[in-house]
């Protein structure tokens, strides 16, 4: 077996960082070896993740169905910050900028209604052929995509349900979105070559107080049983079953909670999706990523920002966000946790978000990379808990900006601050146009 080269090691690519980041960068690597962490090694792991960014924050979950309705069913986007894209050319242009600022390669999340139709179809008969936009422009950018049926915005979507609904034909009707979902997914985990996840969220729920909280989640699973009933290749798509607390319209009861999803997806070797913004607001995900990986081999996040509530800000540096990403490194979980993100804010530049959340999530992971890990861990083993706790927050003060800057400019990213320069750029000749 060969000795592997670390790509990221100091005495490589050293012409290609500025002399400012370069300096700074060997100086942080000194400091961190002086704690036995290897710098050059976390970059590498950084450099193989691939987050899912989301497309519906570029324009504000509405899609291109030709006969959209009003934004419903629990969700809600709040601002009218000018240039959002209007179509499909006009969103993945703005994805385009936003993966040019964000160092590494990473994923396009694709909700449903986000198809090229050049008439109106109904969710129910959605195919492949109106994603095969998507495949070819995500093969020209180097994009691997995930999925998402679409439970929300229309009008079969009645009473806050739909794989729930008490009516039969209704749920008919979404059972077959569904399957056709599954199929739209699988075919794009073939012509990519890697699975392509498939994220069932349901906004079932009463407003109210329900008298049988049983039989809805009753029809939800038989509902989804048959969805999935067809078997697929774990090599083209992979499903995922998201639950959630409440929402609005649905602030009393949800039909798919986290106790039954979880049942769910053990019983039915399903992955599991936490979003970070659907439990109670004392409530963080990071609690949960071990306890649902010693009975899931895989595990779905959503990583979001709820202020008060499920409000899906934009993701920012955190201690939450760091608690998250901290808890997948500590647990060595690399391998088995896909990270994608999950926001909405139109009360700001629509790439800038992306671009602020995605790179936020890479940075926090990145701290727990350069965590001395073995060293905690053993600390904790000795019952050593003094020395645990001061090794934690002597942490918080390494230099962590400095091998982030250079992780950026050795992937041919804006460092700090001058992405920024290029978004108001694209806003004044691009984005600007489009409100006229």
């Amino acid at each position: 077996m060969g000795l592997a080269i670390s790509k990221f090691g100091p005495w490589i690519h050293r012409v290609t960082a500025s002399p400012s980041i370069q300096q700074a960068y060997d100086l942080a690597v000194e400091q961190y070896q002086a704690i036995g962490v290897d710098v050059a090694q976390a970059l590498d792991q950084l450099s193989a993740v691939s987050v899912s960014m989301h497309c519906w924050q570029g324009d504000d979950v509405i899609g291109f169905e030709p006969d959209a309705v009003a934004l419903g069913n629990g969700l809600a986007v709040t601002g009218n910050y000018p240039g959002r894209a209007r179509n499909v050319d006009e969103l993945r242009s703005d994805l385009e900028l936003a993966y040019s600022l964000i160092p590494g390669k990473h994923r396009l999340n694709l909700h449903a209604l986000y198809g090229q139709f050049s008439n109106a179809i109904d969710r129910d008969a959605i195919d492949v052929q109106h994603f095969q936009g998507w495949v070819q422009w995500a093969a020209t950018q180097g994009v691997q995509l995930d999925f998402n049926p679409s439970f929300f915005s229309h009008r079969n979507a009645r009473d806050g349900f739909t794989l729930a609904h008490a009516d039969r034909h209704l749920r008919q009707f979404w059972i077959d979105h569904g399957i056709a979902c599954r199929r739209i997914a699988a075919s794009i985990g073939k012509a990519q070559a890697t699975p392509c996840i498939n994220n069932f969220w349901v906004p079932d729920g009463f407003k109210d107080t329900p008298a049988s909280r049983l039989a809805p989640r009753e029809r939800l699973a038989a509902s989804l049983d048959e969805i999935f009933s067809e078997q697929l290749s774990p090599q083209e798509t992979l499903d995922s079953v998201e639950c959630k607390l409440f929402g609005i319209g649905s602030e009393s009861y949800v039909v798919g909670s986290h106790e039954f999803y979880l049942g769910y997806a053990i019983s039915r070797n399903k992955m599991l999706c936490l979003d970070a913004g659907h439990f109670h607001p004392t409530e963080t995900i990071a609690d949960k990523i071990s306890s649902v990986l010693m009975y899931l081999p895989e595990l779905m996040l959503h990583v979001s920002r709820g202020v008060r509530w499920d409000s899906d800000h934009v993701v920012v540096f955190n201690d939450e966000l760091q608690s998250i990403m901290q808890e997948i490194v500590r647990g060595d979980f690399l391998s088995r946790v896909h990270v994608g993100l999950d926001f909405f804010d139109a009360s700001i530049n629509r790439v800038a978000a992306w671009v602020i959340g995605t790179r936020n999530a890479l940075k926090a992971l990145l701290a727990a990379l350069l965590e001395p890990v073995e060293r905690l861990q053993q600390l904790e083993r000795d019952g050593d808990f003094t020395a645990r706790l001061a090794v934690m927050e002597e942490q918080k003060t390494m230099p962590l900006g400095a091998v982030w800057n250079y992780y950026c400019a050795l992937s041919h990213a804006p460092v700090g601050a001058e992405w920024l320069d290029e978004v108001r750029r694209y806003e004044l000749n691009v984005m600007s146009g489009r409100d006229s």
